[in-house]
């Protein structure tokens, strides 16, 4: 019986990335876990197995924090899954369009914004949309709007729409990105077959196009669900770590980082922010795995 050889070539290839995702990533994930297990009584650390998951969920101070962070993080998803996505598509077919001139000056244009820093974008906006020194208002007045402005970032009931919605500037060029270049990807012969058929236009688009790039589409989804639930650095560069205002933007992100590593007179406490952490990571392992085995395997069945 002959023996599988070794392809040690992929292994000299691969253990470098390997080791390096390993150190950065796989250990402190696994750490983490580790320590939401334990808690410190009297300067020692002890095990205390689900306690602390028990607290967060479930202790009337600790969950009222934890439920509305959770809260406030499914509304700012939900606002990227019907705002920036639909937009990313919009913007794909319209600039995909063979006799549209420019369109890879407009493609830069609304890319740009995905590589500012967040700290410069956070701090950006807060200027712009402040009442006192921004220019909103002053812009709005003089389109004949400026019965409209509201100071939006220090409501309540807005603050985080808001931020939500300029996260959406930021990054939609990203899905615009991916669905412009899975509709390149499209055979000519598929929509030249369509035109023979009397299939063009908008029609075109939703009949032969948009079916052959909904697995696209379900990827850019979950990278945004994935992306939205790891949020953090837009929330803390305009409202800080106590996510203004009363927390009504606060998201897990911003939770997790006050209550690991404190804030002003909260004492950092590692073991609770483990377990927060750990939280986090469960829910984005749920709706990953709903992704691939529910709305993957069906989209799979579709193009079959």
């Amino acid at each position: 019986m002959k023996h599988a050889r070794i392809r040690w070539h992929i292994v000299v290839f691969l253990a470098p990335a390997v080791l390096v995702y390993t150190a950065v990533m796989i250990f402190p994930l696994f750490n983490t876990l580790r320590l939401a297990l334990y808690t410190r009584i009297e300067q020692e650390r002890v095990f205390v197995g689900l306690e602390n998951f028990r607290t967060l969920f479930f202790d009337p101070i600790w969950a009222e924090q934890f439920w509305n962070a959770l809260g406030n993080n499914f509304w700012f998803f939900l606002i990227h899954m019907l705002v920036q996505n639909p937009i990313g598509v919009a913007l794909a077919a319209i600039l995909s369009h063979p006799r549209l001139r420019f369109a890879a000056l407009y493609r830069s244009a609304i890319f740009i914004p995905t590589i500012l820093s967040f700290v410069v974008v956070g701090f950006a906006w807060k200027l712009i949309l402040s009442p006192i020194w921004g220019i909103a208002p002053s812009m709005m007045e003089a389109v004949g709007l400026g019965a409209l402005f509201r100071p939006w970032l220090g409501l309540e009931g807005s603050a985080l729409t808001t931020l939500a919605l300029v996260s959406v500037w930021q990054f939609v060029g990203i899905p615009m990105m991916l669905i412009y270049a899975a509709l390149l990807t499209i055979p000519e012969e598929i929509l030249e077959a369509g035109e023979v058929d009397g299939v063009t236009g908008m029609a075109a688009f939703w009949k032969i196009k948009l079916p052959l790039i909904l697995p696209s589409i379900g990827i850019i989804s979950i990278l945004t669900f994935v992306g939205n639930f790891n949020a953090f650095d837009l929330i803390y560069a305009a409202q800080g770590a106590l996510a203004g205002p009363d927390f009504s933007t606060d998201i897990l992100g911003t939770f997790m980082y006050r209550t690991f590593f404190g804030f002003q007179l909260q004492l950092g406490d590692p073991h609770m922010g483990s377990a927060i952490a750990g939280a986090m990571f469960a829910i984005i392992l749920v709706g990953v795995c709903i992704y691939l085995f529910g709305i993957q395997t069906r989209l799979r069945r579709y193009q079959l």
